[in-house]
Protein backbone atom coordinates (compact mmCIF):
# COMPACT_ATOMS: atom_id res chain seq x y z
CA UNK A 1 0.00 0.00 0.00
CA UNK A 2 1.23 3.42 -0.89
CA UNK A 3 0.61 6.26 1.55
CA UNK A 4 0.82 9.83 -0.48
CA UNK A 5 2.39 12.94 0.83
CA UNK A 6 -1.42 14.61 1.86
CA UNK A 7 -1.95 10.95 3.87
CA UNK A 8 0.98 11.22 5.26
CA UNK A 9 0.97 14.49 6.86
CA UNK A 10 -2.45 13.38 7.85
CA UNK A 11 -1.15 10.58 10.11
CA UNK A 12 1.53 12.50 11.29
CA UNK A 13 -1.00 15.62 12.19
CA UNK A 14 -2.85 12.97 14.22
CA UNK A 15 0.00 11.76 16.28
CA UNK A 16 0.48 15.44 17.17
CA UNK A 17 -2.54 16.26 18.43
CA UNK A 18 -2.65 13.16 20.48
CA UNK A 19 0.61 14.28 22.03
CA UNK A 20 -0.74 17.81 22.33
CA UNK A 21 -3.62 16.83 24.21
CA UNK A 22 -1.54 14.60 26.24
CA UNK A 23 1.14 16.98 27.30
CA UNK A 24 -1.95 19.54 27.56
CA UNK A 25 -3.71 17.25 30.49
CA UNK A 26 -0.08 16.36 31.97
CA UNK A 27 0.41 20.15 32.34
CA UNK A 28 -2.70 20.88 33.87
CA UNK A 29 -1.99 18.55 36.20
CA UNK A 30 1.26 19.42 37.09
CA UNK A 31 0.10 22.96 37.87
CA UNK A 32 -2.66 22.22 39.36
CA UNK A 33 -0.80 20.08 42.17
CA UNK A 34 1.99 22.94 42.07
CA UNK A 35 -1.16 25.49 43.19
CA UNK A 36 -2.51 23.06 45.82
CA UNK A 37 0.87 22.79 47.54
CA UNK A 38 1.56 26.41 47.57
CA UNK A 39 -2.10 26.81 49.32
CA UNK A 40 -1.49 24.05 51.59
CA UNK A 41 2.11 25.73 52.25
CA UNK A 42 1.70 29.73 52.50
CA UNK A 43 -2.16 29.89 52.72
CA UNK A 44 -4.27 27.61 54.38
CA UNK A 45 -4.23 24.32 55.29
CA UNK A 46 -7.17 21.40 56.19
CA UNK A 47 -6.74 19.23 59.84
CA UNK A 48 -8.56 16.93 61.31
CA UNK A 49 -9.62 16.70 64.93
CA UNK A 50 -8.50 13.30 66.76
CA UNK A 51 -9.20 14.08 70.11
CA UNK A 52 -11.40 15.94 72.50
CA UNK A 53 -8.76 18.04 74.54
CA UNK A 54 -10.53 21.17 72.47
CA UNK A 55 -14.12 20.16 73.35
CA UNK A 56 -16.84 21.90 73.61
CA UNK A 57 -15.31 24.61 70.99
CA UNK A 58 -13.65 21.26 69.15
CA UNK A 59 -15.71 17.81 68.35
CA UNK A 60 -13.69 14.54 67.56
CA UNK A 61 -14.37 14.81 63.67
CA UNK A 62 -14.90 17.77 63.20
CA UNK A 63 -12.04 18.97 59.67
CA UNK A 64 -10.75 22.41 60.42
CA UNK A 65 -9.11 25.00 57.54
CA UNK A 66 -6.27 26.52 59.89
CA UNK A 67 -4.29 30.08 58.38
CA UNK A 68 -0.70 29.67 57.20
CA UNK A 69 0.10 33.06 57.51
CA UNK A 70 -1.43 34.66 60.48
CA UNK A 71 1.73 34.54 62.41
CA UNK A 72 4.35 35.13 59.51
CA UNK A 73 5.91 33.26 56.67
CA UNK A 74 7.24 29.47 57.15
CA UNK A 75 10.46 29.20 54.72
CA UNK A 76 9.10 25.19 53.56
CA UNK A 77 11.71 23.17 55.32
CA UNK A 78 9.76 19.37 54.98
CA UNK A 79 9.39 17.00 52.50
CA UNK A 80 5.48 17.51 51.66
CA UNK A 81 3.61 14.86 53.17
CA UNK A 82 6.58 12.70 54.48
CA UNK A 83 7.27 14.93 58.10
CA UNK A 84 11.01 14.87 57.17
CA UNK A 85 12.41 17.84 58.12
CA UNK A 86 15.37 19.37 56.07
CA UNK A 87 16.84 22.61 58.14
CA UNK A 88 15.48 24.40 61.23
CA UNK A 89 12.22 26.40 61.02
CA UNK A 90 12.37 29.63 59.25
CA UNK A 91 9.60 32.34 59.75
CA UNK A 92 9.67 35.40 57.43
CA UNK A 93 7.64 38.24 58.88
CA UNK A 94 7.09 36.22 62.32
CA UNK A 95 4.34 37.55 65.01
CA UNK A 96 2.87 36.12 68.29
CA UNK A 97 -0.30 34.82 68.36
CA UNK A 98 -3.27 36.83 70.34
CA UNK A 99 -4.44 35.80 73.78
CA UNK A 100 -7.25 33.48 72.91
CA UNK A 101 -6.05 32.12 69.63
CA UNK A 102 -6.24 28.40 68.56
CA UNK A 103 -3.36 27.67 67.39
CA UNK A 104 -2.02 24.66 65.63
CA UNK A 105 1.96 23.51 66.51
CA UNK A 106 4.01 21.15 66.21
CA UNK A 107 4.29 19.31 69.17
CA UNK A 108 7.43 19.68 70.83
CA UNK A 109 8.06 16.42 71.86
CA UNK A 110 7.65 14.75 68.85
CA UNK A 111 7.48 17.08 65.90
CA UNK A 112 6.00 14.79 63.07
CA UNK A 113 2.87 15.26 65.17
CA UNK A 114 0.51 18.43 65.22
CA UNK A 115 -1.62 19.66 68.23
CA UNK A 116 -4.24 21.70 68.68
CA UNK A 117 -4.66 24.08 71.77
CA UNK A 118 -5.22 28.12 72.64
CA UNK A 119 -2.85 30.45 73.47
CA UNK A 120 -2.88 31.92 76.80
CA UNK A 121 0.16 32.88 77.87
CA UNK A 122 2.28 35.39 75.91
CA UNK A 123 5.77 36.52 75.84
CA UNK A 124 6.50 38.19 79.48
CA UNK A 125 3.26 36.84 81.15
CA UNK A 126 3.13 35.51 84.85
CA UNK A 127 1.18 32.64 84.90
CA UNK A 128 -0.61 30.71 87.25
CA UNK A 129 -3.35 28.09 87.93
CA UNK A 130 -4.92 27.80 91.22
CA UNK A 131 -7.81 25.59 91.84
CA UNK A 132 -8.45 25.64 88.00
CA UNK A 133 -8.81 29.33 87.67
CA UNK A 134 -6.32 30.86 85.46
CA UNK A 135 -4.65 33.85 86.99
CA UNK A 136 -1.94 36.10 84.08
CA UNK A 137 -0.43 38.60 85.49
CA UNK A 138 -2.39 38.11 88.89
CA UNK A 139 -5.50 39.00 87.62
CA UNK A 140 -8.28 36.20 86.70
CA UNK A 141 -8.01 35.12 83.08
CA UNK A 142 -11.95 34.46 82.02
CA UNK A 143 -12.28 32.23 78.92
CA UNK A 144 -15.66 31.29 77.82
CA UNK A 145 -14.79 28.38 76.36
CA UNK A 146 -13.19 26.06 79.32
CA UNK A 147 -14.81 23.25 80.17
CA UNK A 148 -14.45 20.95 83.03
CA UNK A 149 -15.22 17.90 83.86
CA UNK A 150 -14.49 17.73 87.04
CA UNK A 151 -14.44 19.71 89.92
CA UNK A 152 -11.48 21.17 91.66
CA UNK A 153 -10.14 18.71 94.36
CA UNK A 154 -9.27 19.41 97.86
CA UNK A 155 -6.13 18.22 97.60
CA UNK A 156 -4.14 19.77 94.93
CA UNK A 157 -3.50 18.17 91.53
CA UNK A 158 -0.42 19.72 89.82
CA UNK A 159 -0.22 20.26 87.38
CA UNK A 160 -3.64 19.79 86.20
CA UNK A 161 -5.70 22.05 88.60
CA UNK A 162 -2.47 24.09 90.25
CA UNK A 163 0.43 25.38 88.22
CA UNK A 164 2.98 27.75 88.78
CA UNK A 165 4.05 30.96 88.66
CA UNK A 166 5.71 30.58 85.91
CA UNK A 167 6.66 33.41 83.74
CA UNK A 168 6.25 32.48 80.14
CA UNK A 169 10.25 33.30 78.03
CA UNK A 170 10.59 35.71 74.65
CA UNK A 171 9.60 33.96 71.54
CA UNK A 172 7.07 31.43 73.29
CA UNK A 173 3.57 30.89 74.45
CA UNK A 174 2.27 28.68 77.00
CA UNK A 175 -0.92 26.89 75.69
CA UNK A 176 -3.78 25.12 76.96
CA UNK A 177 -6.82 22.77 76.02
CA UNK A 178 -10.04 24.03 76.69
CA UNK A 179 -11.29 20.64 77.97
CA UNK A 180 -9.26 21.19 81.17
CA UNK A 181 -9.22 17.64 82.50
CA UNK A 182 -8.65 16.06 79.09
CA UNK A 183 -5.72 18.16 77.99
CA UNK A 184 -1.49 17.53 77.33
CA UNK A 185 -0.38 21.04 77.20
CA UNK A 186 1.90 23.24 78.50
CA UNK A 187 1.15 22.42 82.00
CA UNK A 188 2.51 19.00 81.38
CA UNK A 189 5.31 19.66 78.61
CA UNK A 190 6.20 23.48 79.08
CA UNK A 191 6.29 26.20 76.81
CA UNK A 192 5.70 26.32 73.03
CA UNK A 193 8.50 28.02 70.22
CA UNK A 194 6.42 30.38 68.58
CA UNK A 195 8.45 29.16 65.81
CA UNK A 196 6.82 25.78 66.42
CA UNK A 197 3.41 27.56 65.26
CA UNK A 198 1.60 25.91 62.04
CA UNK A 199 -1.27 28.74 61.83
CA UNK A 200 -4.69 30.19 62.97
CA UNK A 201 -7.22 28.10 63.16
CA UNK A 202 -10.18 29.66 61.35
CA UNK A 203 -13.14 27.74 60.41
CA UNK A 204 -15.23 24.16 60.74
CA UNK A 205 -15.73 22.82 57.21
CA UNK A 206 -16.92 19.59 57.53
CA UNK A 207 -17.66 17.56 60.76
CA UNK A 208 -18.34 13.89 60.81
CA UNK A 209 -19.90 12.13 63.81
CA UNK A 210 -17.90 8.68 63.79
CA UNK A 211 -19.73 7.22 67.05
CA UNK A 212 -23.36 7.61 65.59
CA UNK A 213 -22.29 8.04 62.06
CA UNK A 214 -24.19 10.79 60.92
CA UNK A 215 -22.86 14.75 60.06
CA UNK A 216 -22.95 17.05 61.66
CA UNK A 217 -24.53 19.53 59.47
CA UNK A 218 -25.06 22.31 62.57
CA UNK A 219 -21.10 22.58 62.67
CA UNK A 220 -20.68 23.58 58.80
CA UNK A 221 -18.72 27.51 58.79
CA UNK A 222 -18.25 27.41 61.95
CA UNK A 223 -16.29 30.43 62.56
CA UNK A 224 -13.65 29.92 65.45
CA UNK A 225 -12.82 32.25 68.03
Amino acid sequence: MTINKSQDASIKSAGTQKKSIAREYTEAILIALLLALLIRTFIVQAFKIPSGSMENTLLIGDHILVSKFSYGTHIPNEIPFLNIKLFDDIILFSSEPKRGDIIVFKFPKDERRDFIKRAIGLPGDLLEVRRQKVYINDKLYENPHVRHSEAASDQALVPRDDFGPVLVPEGHVFVMGDNRENSQDSRYWGFLNIKKIRGKAIVIYWSWNRIENWVRMERFGKILD
